[in-house]
């Protein structure tokens, strides 16, 4: 048995210079300094899946490619916009086409059984705060451990500098203390497996 964990990270942002990919990379690099933890980046810009539908005959390439860096994962460190109270359009979909799953698989493979920790980024003072609680369920739903811990950074467009790392130490502290949570309960739970 190993200890290493293999922490997908991602963000339900296509925005080039997406505050929430900045978040989830920023703390994806940090976990990486306590060792035995390997950050895979899941970038919905570059795997451009299609919509969902039930009438798309087959599993799109790039769908089969997305759930395989899932399937392969320990964890999910999440990044999410709020838009309109809610999560994205984006990452909401990403959700539905890895739910599916392919065949062969165990039902939900995905997420079954996985720890997730939550964060979110946006210019407004409680940093998307409001659209964790439908990402927290519906990652519930589909059977992922969900840290209680999460963070919410307002001002997210002033909070990184140029090298990408957060200005603001105590701010970085918060964000980066939800995926040390989430690390510390995935080795916990493969601890009993």
């Amino acid at each position: 048995m190993t200890d290493q964990i293999r922490v997908g990270v991602l963000w339900g942002s296509l925005r080039k210079d997406s505050m929430n990919g900045k978040l989830a990379k920023f703390v994806g690099r940090k976990l990486q300094d306590f060792g035995g933890v390997e950050i895979i980046e899941i970038d919905l810009v570059a795997l451009d899946l299609p919509m969902f539908s039930g009438d798309i005959e087959g599993m799109p390439s790039e769908v089969s490619e997305f759930i395989s860096i899932l399937v392969g994962c320990d964890a999910l460190l999440v990044a999410s916009p709020e838009y309109n109270g809610s999560l994205t359009g984006v990452l909401k979909n990403a959700i539905d086409w890895a739910s599916v799953g392919r065949d062969g698989d165990e039902p939900l493979a995905c997420f079954k059984g996985k720890v997730s920790g939550l964060l979110s980024s946006s210019p407004g003072a409680i940093g998307g705060l409001q659209g964790l609680v439908h990402v927290r369920q519906i990652l519930t739903r589909l059977q992922m451990l969900v840290v209680p811990d999460q963070y919410a950074l307002g001002g997210g467009h002033e909070a990184f500098d140029d090298a990408g790392d957060m200005k603001d130490a105590k701010k970085a502290k918060m964000a980066v203390d939800v995926g040390r949570e989430m690390v510390r309960v995935c080795r916990a739970l493969k601890a009993t497996d």
